[in-house]
Protein backbone atom coordinates (compact mmCIF):
# COMPACT_ATOMS: atom_id res chain seq x y z
CA UNK A 1 0.00 0.00 0.00
CA UNK A 2 1.34 3.57 -0.83
CA UNK A 3 0.05 5.21 1.97
CA UNK A 4 0.22 3.71 5.92
CA UNK A 5 -3.34 5.38 6.04
CA UNK A 6 -4.13 2.79 4.48
CA UNK A 7 -2.94 0.16 6.53
CA UNK A 8 -4.26 1.75 9.31
CA UNK A 9 -7.75 1.23 8.04
CA UNK A 10 -7.78 -2.39 7.31
CA UNK A 11 -6.22 -2.66 11.18
CA UNK A 12 -9.43 -0.55 12.45
CA UNK A 13 -11.91 -2.52 9.57
CA UNK A 14 -10.95 -6.02 11.28
CA UNK A 15 -11.51 -4.39 14.45
CA UNK A 16 -14.94 -3.41 13.78
CA UNK A 17 -15.92 -7.18 11.85
CA UNK A 18 -14.16 -8.17 15.62
CA UNK A 19 -16.43 -6.83 17.18
CA UNK A 20 -15.09 -4.42 18.98
CA UNK A 21 -16.86 -1.55 20.61
CA UNK A 22 -13.86 0.97 21.25
CA UNK A 23 -11.56 1.44 18.99
CA UNK A 24 -8.40 3.41 19.70
CA UNK A 25 -6.07 5.07 17.32
CA UNK A 26 -2.26 6.27 18.42
CA UNK A 27 -0.09 7.93 16.49
CA UNK A 28 3.14 8.85 17.66
CA UNK A 29 5.29 10.59 15.49
CA UNK A 30 8.26 11.59 17.54
CA UNK A 31 10.95 13.38 15.98
CA UNK A 32 13.65 13.44 18.45
CA UNK A 33 13.58 9.22 19.02
CA UNK A 34 13.05 9.05 15.31
CA UNK A 35 10.29 6.77 15.60
CA UNK A 36 6.51 6.69 14.19
CA UNK A 37 4.14 4.53 16.29
CA UNK A 38 1.24 3.57 15.01
CA UNK A 39 -0.72 1.60 17.87
CA UNK A 40 -4.81 -0.07 17.23
CA UNK A 41 -6.46 -1.20 20.50
CA UNK A 42 -9.76 -2.66 20.53
CA UNK A 43 -12.46 -4.56 23.32
CA UNK A 44 -13.40 -7.14 20.45
CA UNK A 45 -13.62 -10.63 20.29
CA UNK A 46 -9.94 -10.90 20.37
CA UNK A 47 -8.38 -13.95 18.40
CA UNK A 48 -8.03 -17.35 19.28
CA UNK A 49 -4.06 -18.58 20.30
CA UNK A 50 -4.25 -21.07 17.15
CA UNK A 51 -5.52 -18.06 14.87
CA UNK A 52 -3.05 -15.82 16.19
CA UNK A 53 0.17 -18.05 15.94
CA UNK A 54 -0.23 -17.97 11.79
CA UNK A 55 -2.12 -14.41 11.79
CA UNK A 56 0.88 -12.72 10.42
CA UNK A 57 1.32 -15.82 7.17
CA UNK A 58 -0.43 -14.44 4.35
CA UNK A 59 -2.34 -17.15 3.58
CA UNK A 60 -4.35 -17.57 6.66
CA UNK A 61 -7.48 -15.53 6.91
CA UNK A 62 -10.66 -15.87 8.51
CA UNK A 63 -12.29 -14.35 5.85
CA UNK A 64 -14.76 -16.36 3.63
CA UNK A 65 -14.49 -13.69 0.82
CA UNK A 66 -10.88 -14.64 -0.51
CA UNK A 67 -8.51 -17.63 0.79
CA UNK A 68 -6.08 -14.76 1.69
CA UNK A 69 -5.41 -12.03 4.35
CA UNK A 70 -2.84 -10.02 3.18
CA UNK A 71 -3.29 -7.17 5.66
CA UNK A 72 -1.52 -7.49 8.52
CA UNK A 73 1.63 -9.50 6.54
CA UNK A 74 1.41 -6.30 4.48
CA UNK A 75 1.51 -3.67 7.09
CA UNK A 76 4.32 -6.03 8.74
CA UNK A 77 6.85 -5.95 5.78
CA UNK A 78 6.39 -2.07 5.62
CA UNK A 79 7.57 -1.64 9.26
CA UNK A 80 10.39 -4.14 8.47
CA UNK A 81 11.48 -2.64 5.29
CA UNK A 82 11.95 0.55 7.52
CA UNK A 83 14.09 -1.36 10.27
CA UNK A 84 10.81 -1.33 12.10
CA UNK A 85 8.57 -4.17 13.73
CA UNK A 86 4.87 -4.83 14.29
CA UNK A 87 3.49 -6.75 17.12
CA UNK A 88 -0.39 -8.08 17.81
CA UNK A 89 -0.91 -9.22 21.36
CA UNK A 90 -4.83 -10.54 21.83
CA UNK A 91 -6.81 -12.18 24.07
CA UNK A 92 -10.29 -13.90 23.71
CA UNK A 93 -12.81 -12.16 25.06
CA UNK A 94 -10.79 -9.24 25.45
CA UNK A 95 -9.40 -7.56 22.27
CA UNK A 96 -6.25 -7.29 20.27
CA UNK A 97 -3.48 -5.04 20.36
CA UNK A 98 -1.59 -4.51 17.35
CA UNK A 99 1.55 -2.19 17.71
CA UNK A 100 3.86 -1.12 14.86
CA UNK A 101 6.92 0.79 15.03
CA UNK A 102 9.08 2.43 12.05
CA UNK A 103 12.07 4.56 11.72
CA UNK A 104 10.85 7.77 10.92
CA UNK A 105 13.16 9.11 8.24
CA UNK A 106 14.04 5.84 7.11
CA UNK A 107 13.89 6.09 2.89
CA UNK A 108 11.53 3.41 2.28
CA UNK A 109 8.65 4.45 4.86
CA UNK A 110 5.48 5.32 3.07
CA UNK A 111 3.78 8.58 3.98
CA UNK A 112 1.57 8.59 6.93
CA UNK A 113 -1.45 9.30 3.93
CA UNK A 114 -4.20 11.67 3.99
CA UNK A 115 -5.22 11.08 7.84
CA UNK A 116 -8.70 13.39 7.67
CA UNK A 117 -10.29 11.17 4.95
CA UNK A 118 -9.10 8.10 6.36
CA UNK A 119 -10.40 9.23 9.96
CA UNK A 120 -13.98 10.12 8.09
CA UNK A 121 -14.08 6.78 6.18
CA UNK A 122 -13.72 4.79 9.62
CA UNK A 123 -15.91 6.85 10.92
CA UNK A 124 -18.43 5.93 8.39
CA UNK A 125 -18.27 2.63 9.05
CA UNK A 126 -17.75 2.24 13.00
CA UNK A 127 -21.83 1.70 13.08
CA UNK A 128 -22.51 1.65 17.12
CA UNK A 129 -18.77 1.50 17.74
CA UNK A 130 -16.93 4.16 19.09
CA UNK A 131 -13.18 5.83 18.13
CA UNK A 132 -10.62 7.45 20.39
CA UNK A 133 -8.08 8.99 17.50
CA UNK A 134 -4.93 10.31 19.32
CA UNK A 135 -2.14 11.98 17.27
CA UNK A 136 1.33 13.15 18.88
CA UNK A 137 3.73 14.78 16.87
CA UNK A 138 6.25 15.93 19.42
CA UNK A 139 4.98 17.48 22.62
CA UNK A 140 1.76 18.46 20.93
CA UNK A 141 -1.55 16.22 20.73
CA UNK A 142 -5.09 16.17 19.24
CA UNK A 143 -7.81 13.86 20.10
CA UNK A 144 -10.70 12.72 18.68
CA UNK A 145 -13.28 11.38 20.77
CA UNK A 146 -16.49 9.66 18.75
CA UNK A 147 -18.32 9.28 22.16
CA UNK A 148 -17.79 12.87 23.07
CA UNK A 149 -19.00 13.45 19.60
CA UNK A 150 -22.16 11.84 19.83
CA UNK A 151 -22.98 12.98 23.29
CA UNK A 152 -22.89 16.45 21.17
CA UNK A 153 -25.14 15.90 18.60
CA UNK A 154 -27.99 13.73 20.72
CA UNK A 155 -29.45 10.25 19.95
CA UNK A 156 -31.77 12.02 17.08
CA UNK A 157 -28.21 12.58 14.39
CA UNK A 158 -26.14 9.19 13.73
CA UNK A 159 -22.73 9.95 13.73
CA UNK A 160 -22.47 9.12 9.80
CA UNK A 161 -24.31 12.20 8.80
CA UNK A 162 -22.87 13.98 6.37
CA UNK A 163 -22.76 17.48 8.25
CA UNK A 164 -21.47 15.23 11.50
CA UNK A 165 -18.68 13.61 9.13
CA UNK A 166 -18.22 16.40 7.09
CA UNK A 167 -17.16 18.36 10.28
CA UNK A 168 -15.34 15.90 11.70
CA UNK A 169 -12.69 15.62 8.31
CA UNK A 170 -12.50 19.63 8.51
CA UNK A 171 -12.20 19.06 12.43
CA UNK A 172 -9.29 16.76 11.87
CA UNK A 173 -7.32 18.56 8.62
CA UNK A 174 -7.48 21.69 11.06
CA UNK A 175 -5.72 20.26 14.18
CA UNK A 176 -3.43 18.55 12.43
CA UNK A 177 -1.97 21.32 10.46
CA UNK A 178 -2.26 22.89 13.80
CA UNK A 179 -0.30 19.74 15.48
CA UNK A 180 2.36 19.59 12.64
CA UNK A 181 3.36 23.37 12.26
Amino acid sequence: MKELSLHIMDIVENSIRGEASLIKLSINEDIDKNLLRIRIVDNGKGIPKDVLENVKNPFVTSRTTRPVGLGISLFEAAAKQCEGSLDILSKVGIGTAVKVKFKYDHIDRAPLGDMPKTITSVVLGLNDANLIYEHTFGDKKFILDTREIRNMIGEKVPLDNIQVVSWIKNHVEEELNELCS
